[in-house]
């Protein structure tokens, strides 16, 4: 899994400064915790290090105002300068999304951090491009949502729409269903949308069916994969290598771009999903080889929701930025001694001893067949019959 080109992770500390409140369970030390990972591994931090870091501003209004409304920036700004009552019905002061002095500047400072990555992309300065911090995929044009004040991404692909791309792929890894990004570009032919997620009739936002196909100018563009609570890495591989790569293979994006949420872990505390820091990283390892195959290599890679902070979220995004540098961490490596004295010391919790759950992911490939007598297999087959004729694909192959 090389790298033929520089790759850059978007970061500075006060990205962590997008910070809810001590008992909100979207909490920037697995930021801080991946970050300081990552560089006790050796991947980022140091002169010789595969992964460069690269600081960003915060986005202006007139660029989030490119996805959003304005009266929606106008009450984010208002609030992060004088925090009071909320207004629930723009998605702010709710339990979700509470208000807190200067998030005006920390949201807005995520989605320049993820613009910044889309910018290193596409003007070739970087192949790949990371920012952890992003990846908030459930805000809405005109509201907040699911711990989402704005939506990076969505802007980040609009930034690419307005620079003349004209295929942009979009795959959503997170346990929660993509529905803001899917949402904004519902209609427009130029952007696919695959989302692969609990299904909503368990877990929030309670959308993302297979029949859902996008507006009626871009059929298809909106691909939804609602797997079972229980599915673990067999099945969840199973399911994205059924959909992603063919899709992604026959619409042939300018730029991959990804949302990595790993909420879908077993110990994940907001949902119901049994995949392992192993299956993750075997999803990562996939992601970056089809970007090398469908578009040129061109790949931005955000993080999500996660919300096992200590045991989880840092070793796979630290897995997920090996990926984007080219220079995979072997799955039995020890954890740095210096990482682990840190989390006991800052956190009074014990940190895990290997960037590994002791799993080697395998599945079952789709073209062994399909049962129709499970779960997985009928959800997987709804969304292949659902969208793949709109691109010209045979589901049953």
């Amino acid at each position: 899994m090389p790298c033929s080109g520089p790759s850059t992770l978007v970061f500075d500390p006060s990205l962590t400064a997008y910070d809810f409140g001590p008992d909100h369970p979207m909490s920037p030390v697995r930021v801080d915790l991946t970050v300081l990972l990552a560089r006790e591994l050796g991947l980022v931090g140091g002169p010789d290090s595969p992964l460069a870091t690269v600081v960003a501003s915060p986005a202006t209004a007139d660029q989030l105002a490119t996805v959003h409304d304005p009266a929606l920036i106008e009450a984010v700004a208002r609030m992060g300068a004088a925090p009071g009552p909320g207004e629930e019905a723009r998605g702010l002061g709710t339990e979700d999304n509470p208000v807190f002095r200067g998030m005006d500047v920390a949201a807005a400072h995520v989605v320049g951090a993820t613009l910044e990555a889309f910018r290193q992309v596409w003007t070739g300065d970087s192949l790949h491009s990371a920012n952890i911090a992003g990846g908030l995929h459930h805000a809405m044009r005109g509201h907040s949502s699911g711990f989402c004040i704005y939506n990076d991404i969505a802007v980040g692909i609009q930034w690419l729409l307005d620079q003349g791309a004209e295929r942009v792929a979009y795959v959503d890894v997170d346990v929660h269903h993509g529905d803001g990004v899917e949402k904004i570009f519902w209609d427009d032919p130029r952007v696919l949308t695959i989302s692969l997620h609990e299904s909503g009739r368990f877990l929030f936002p309670g959308t993302g069916e297979s029949v859902d196909l996008g507006g009626p100018e871009a059929l298809g563009s909106a691909v939804n994969v609602p797997l079972p609570p229980g599915t673990s890495d067999s099945g969840w591989l199973r399911a994205f290598h059924a959909v992603v790569p063919p899709l992604l293979r026959e619409f042939s994006p300018e730029v991959l771009v990804t949302q990595h949420g790993c909420d879908s872990h077993a110990d994940d505390p907001l949902a119901h999903l049994m995949l392992t820091v192993d299956g993750h990283r075997a999803t990562y390892d996939a992601l970056h080889d089809l970007a090398h195959e469908v578009a040129g290599g061109r790949w931005v890679a955000t993080g999500g929701g996660g919300y096992a902070l200590v045991q989880v979220v840092p070793r796979s995004w630290t897995h997920l930025l090996a990926s984007v540098a080219g220079a995979p961490v072997e799955a039995e490596t020890e954890t740095p001694g210096a990482w682990r004295e840190h989390v006991h010391r800052t956190l009074g919790r014990a940190a895990p001893f290997r960037m590994t759950d002791g799993r080697v992911p395998s599945y079952r490939v789709w073209e062994e067949g399909y049962d129709p007598d499970t779960w997985l297999d009928r959800v997987v087959q709804e969304t292949r019959m659902a969208t793949f004729p709109y691109h010209g694909l045979d589901p049953v192959l």
